[in-house]
């Protein structure tokens, strides 16, 4: 590899923000699907548990009802939250359910400011070929925003 090279990251998306509140209300904020539809524009049937899938639709401007799915994978207590989903599905009639899912990530640290939250998103290499650019620009700048609606939510 060349000195100055620039390798260009197509699989994973990773934000990270310090959010001025305990570690145990962002933890609240992420888990419960109530209060993680309220920040992230979803409206979500059921409560999040390791194994389990929690259907819904999507609530935010442009993208009003649209069916919103997540398996979650992980929960360790104010620490790690994992889950699984299908980005950027917004096409009507479009069954996304034979690609696989990426896998979105969030990392709880106490920190100087309150709570030092990461989140990282992966696996958008393994999406079709024609319309993996379009679901990873689109989370990338989603990823930037919801950061700053959790931030917002729990303040």
């Amino acid at each position: 590899m060349q000195p100055n090279s620039c390798i260009m990251n197509t699989d994973s998306i990773e934000r990270h923000i310090e959010i001025e509140a305990p570690v145990s209300r962002v933890w609240r904020a992420l888990t419960d699907h109530g209060e993680f539809g309220r920040w992230f524009g979803a409206e979500l049937e059921g409560p999040f548990a390791p194994g389990k899938t929690t259907a819904g639709k999507i609530t935010g401007p442009g993208c009003a009802n649209i069916p919103f799915t997540v398996t979650v994978q992980r929960m360790e207590a104010e620490r790690y939250f994992s889950l699984t989903w299908h980005p950027y599905a917004v096409k009507e009639g479009v069954d996304y359910s034979k690609e696989t899912p990426t896998l979105v990530e969030f990392r709880l640290a106490a920190s100087q400011a309150g709570t030092r939250l990461s989140v990282k998103e992966s696996g958008f290499d393994k999406l079709p070929a024609g319309r993996r650019s379009e679901a990873f620009r689109m989370h990338e700048q989603g990823w930037a925003e919801q950061m700053k609606n959790i931030r917002a939510h729990v303040a």
